[in-house]
């Protein structure tokens, strides 16, 4: 494809990426299209400094080596307790001895760094940075930075004092910045993987910006916020020492594991017992062929295409981006592992970016559990808003992804 067209194709995605936010707007005459386009442009920044300036793209190789190496350092306590298991020549690629420790290593490391108080001033950091560029409230971009580290039901812990007496539009950033990232320790599992860490960062990175605008077009402010003038990150994440800090971590950190490996060992069943029985009922009809796979690549085709990947590889990415949303974003990446081989390198890049997020039809029913326990004044309005955030969520990441793919060299 030419290369001008190539990247004209990416415009027109990233315009109807935000032409379908401004056609589901509560109130389209409230939109701040100041903050809209300082924030496509703030993306955009990140993204010309990650992928096309050189002491950029050096600072992020620099960080995706150091995240791997820190990570394989894994080993020693999987080793420790597997023993030769740990031995992917002899016994292969064993996902719940390989992935799962590194959820749980990353976890206890981002207890101890919550503890000593570094994380909190990060995130603090950045999202003044991004407040003041924006205009957004205070306790809307707190909680979409801490996204960037923690989980959709971890990060508004953040703000825990201030969501009861949130806007509707705040509520709506606070889910949507949910839904385009992903968790630390999760981040961490997919670099397991095989996923390359650099971009899964800059993905977490420009999906703060990227969550807030959607989520400004969807629900606009119509009303007077509470923090305008900025807020305090509340929430006393210190423990009595660094082991205590560590030992919690790594405790929270084998729930998640656990989590996931249930969620995998269900999910991959049950997604062959589906394949079986549409295989089954196309036979019927002469197309034996039928499966999940083939559905959702059809159906998600033209996003895949309007991201800008190439041609060839467009039905194996809608079927990545369908199985993100209807099932959840680590079925897809394992996915995007196995096909790495065949896919051609933008295509990677783009699926790297457009599946790092918690943008999946569960992630409802979490949001509307973990948030709203916090605010329970606050549920019917989370549950109101589920679908939407989705929708903001999925069209955030798409969004990453649009501008990771007109960058591309």
């Amino acid at each position: 494809m030419n290369i001008f067209l190539d990247k004209f194709i990416g415009i027109i995605g990233l315009v109807v990426l935000i032409g379908i936010a401004f056609l589901l707007s509560e109130n389209k005459k409230k939109i701040n299209w100041k903050l809209v386009f300082t924030g496509l442009g703030l993306q955009v920044v990140f993204a010309l400094i990650i992928l096309k300036f050189p002491p950029g793209r050096m600072v992020f190789q620099v960080l995706s080596d150091a995240i791997t190496k820190l990570l394989d350092f894994t080993k020693e306590g999987s080793g420790f307790l597997f023993g030769n298991l740990m031995d992917q020549k002899t016994y292969g690629m064993i996902f719940a001895l390989q992935v799962l420790p590194t959820i749980i290593f990353f976890s206890a490391l981002m207890g101890i760094l919550y503890h000593l108080g570094i994380m909190q001033a990060v995130i603090k950091v950045i999202s003044s940075g991004i407040a003041k560029l924006l205009g957004t409230s205070g306790s809307e971009t707190l909680s979409a930075v801490g996204n960037i580290f923690l989980g959709q039901t971890e990060a508004p812990l953040l703000i825990k004092p201030y969501i009861a007496t949130m806007t509707k539009s705040e509520i709506m950033a606070i889910m949507v910045g949910g839904m385009a990232t992903v968790a630390g320790g999760v981040m961490a599992g997919y670099v397991a993987m095989g996923v390359d860490a650099g971009q899964l960062l800059a993905a977490s990175i420009m999906a703060a910006p990227a969550g807030l605008v959607l989520a400004k077009i969807m629900v606009p402010e119509t009303e007077e916020s509470a923090t305008k003038a900025g807020a305090e990150l509340n929430v006393d994440m210190k423990k009595a020492n660094v082991i205590e800090a560590a030992a919690q971590g790594a405790s929270d950190g084998l729930g998640l594991a656990l989590n996931v490996a249930a969620m995998l060992l269900a999910f991959v069943a049950l997604i062959a017992l589906i394949n079986a029985i549409l295989g089954a009922c196309g036979g019927l009809f002469g197309f034996p062929q039928l499966s999940l796979d083939w559905i959702l690549g059809r159906l998600f085709a033209p996003i895949a295409f309007l991201m800008g990947v190439p041609g060839s590889d467009i039905i194996t990415a809608g079927e990545l981006l369908g199985q993100k949303l209807a099932i959840n974003e680590f079925i897809a990446y394992t996915g995007l592992v196995q096909k790495m081989s065949v896919l051609q390198p933008k295509t990677v890049t783009i699926l790297t970016f457009a599946l790092c997020g918690f943008a999946n039809i569960s992630s409802i029913a979490i949001q509307i559990g973990g948030i709203g326990g916090l605010a329970p004044e606050k549920k019917p309005i989370i549950a109101k808003l589920g679908v939407k955030a989705l929708i903001g969520g999925s069209l955030a990441t798409f969004m990453t992804a649009t501008i990771a793919g007109i960058l591309f060299k």
